[in-house]
């Protein structure tokens, strides 16, 4: 299951930015005392004793207005309203309820998702009694809060976890590779996943997805089992999501948590563009493996060098990427299709790889009596033992001396010494120091 979404929503200039900002406790939205400045949807991660949630902040919804921006923040604010599984409808307290909040509250209220109807700008215990008035929207009881001095949001918190689905972790079967596919629209995610599946394809059945309208489709190639979580989103309901110029990044982060293995598709006719590597940015901050797939290379005029040039590009553009492998592949003609799930399982295996702490310990002695680790102030950083701490990713603990004497240079020395030995292709390693105790 993928983290629950919480999206807040509400007309311009009510403070939703500053809600957002305490709820993910970084100052991510610009806040300006002018309407309309949050033209995007802004994601973020919040967590309330101990459960997280994905938080969306979305532009003002205003009715009735034909400016094209303000149309532009409606329909994002509407994506947002269709990912959020906990709305939180943002009003003003010193404003007192408008037309546009009524507006808003029946468009909400037909959802039937569960809403928390907050009161913002109540600074002061004298200005509670201006809640009462927000009761006519028919929300339940509304919820005082001032997003500037942070008061009333724990209770806001309470009640919005108490709507969170299920709580029951499904059960993962480890035999089964999960696969998510990204990327920005128009790069031919349909259309590879369905070449993936093939015209033979065995579906076990159609699961629906968490994320909705998503459908995550099981199959078998080879006696092993898959699962292709699609964010393209396989049964289409309206051109809702291919209008929208914006990549729906949500969905595609609920993917990502769900996977094992990340499909990053990029347009080979297009070249790479700055969504590419944010959208890239989360399978790797995540730390799901990654396949780098280069698609419509059909359509692409090659010469003997083309292929180089663009792998040269990508390790440019995809720096922290360096350990993916990348294939170039066209979903129209099949080109190279096959050559997908291989890698799926290859790189699926090195996510879930284990070493044995004997095996490490020597690696790491080797290691540091080929290039000594540095020393600072007269005083050297010293390795006294390694352990593998968790797969997916494979993760090392060095117990150290002194955790401020391991550089970074170093400990990518270090993890450039344990890919050498152990085939890690494809997936990150993370490397953690801690003091020896």
């Amino acid at each position: 299951m993928g983290l629950p979404v919480v999206a807040i929503v509400g007309r311009p200039n009510v403070g939703k930015s500053t809600i957002f900002n305490r709820l993910v406790g970084e100052r991510i939205a610009i806040v300006e005392d002018k309407p309309g400045v949050t033209r995007d949807r802004l994601y973020g991660k919040g967590e309330w004793l101990n459960r997280y949630f994905h938080v969306i902040d979305t532009g003002g919804i205003e009715f009735g207005e034909t400016d094209a921006i303000l149309t532009q923040m409606r329909h994002q604010a509407e994506l947002a309203i269709d990912e959020a599984d906990v709305i939180l409808m943002v009003t003003d307290g010193r404003a007192g309820v408008t037309d546009a909040d009524q507006e808003l509250a029946r468009m909400l209220n037909r959802t039937g998702k569960p809403i928390v109807l907050i009161v913002n700008k109540i600074d002061n215990p004298d200005m509670r009694a201006d809640i009462y008035d927000f009761y006519t929207l028919g929300l339940g009881d509304p919820f005082p809060v001032s997003g500037s001095h942070g008061l009333g949001l724990g209770d806001v918190l309470e009640e919005v976890v108490k709507h969170f689905p299920g709580g029951e972790e499904e059960e993962r079967d480890d035999d089964v590779i999960r696969i998510a596919i990204i990327g920005r629209p128009n790069v031919g995610k349909s259309s590879l996943t369905n070449a993936i599946l093939g015209e033979e394809r065995v579906i076990v059945s159609d699961v629906a997805g968490t994320t909705r309208d998503a459908i995550d489709t099981p199959f078998e190639r080879d006696g092993q089992h898959y699962i292709l979580i699609d964010t393209a989103g396989m049964r289409k309901r309206g051109k809702v999501y291919e209008t929208t110029e914006k990549y729906s990044v949500m969905r595609a982060m609920k993917a990502i948590e769900e996977s094992d293995v990340v499909l990053v598709v990029l347009n080979g006719e297009e070249g790479i563009i700055e969504q590419d590597k944010k959208i890239a940015g989360y399978a790797h901050e995540a730390g799901r493996a990654v396949i780098i797939v280069v698609n419509k290379w059909d359509a692409v005029e090659k010469d003997d060098k083309t292929m180089l040039r663009f792998t040269e590009l990508i390790r440019e553009e995809f720096k922290y990427l360096d350990y993916a492998p990348i294939l170039f592949v066209s979903a129209k003609t099949k080109q190279r299709i096959h050559t997908i799930l291989p890698k799926v399982n290859q790189v699926a295996e090195a996510h879930s790889m284990r070493v044995s702490t004997s095996v490490l310990n020597d690696l790491i002695t080797d290691a540091t009596i080929m290039t000594p680790p540095p020393s600072d102030r007269g005083k050297r950083l010293k390795i006294n033992y390694a352990t593998q701490a968790a797969v997916k990713p494979p993760t090392f603990i060095l117990f150290v001396n002194d955790p401020e004497l391991m550089h970074f240079s170093y400990e990518r020395y270090i993890e450039n010494k344990i890919r050498e030995a152990f085939v890690f292709e494809g997936t990150p390693i993370r490397i953690w120091t801690r003091k020896k105790t």
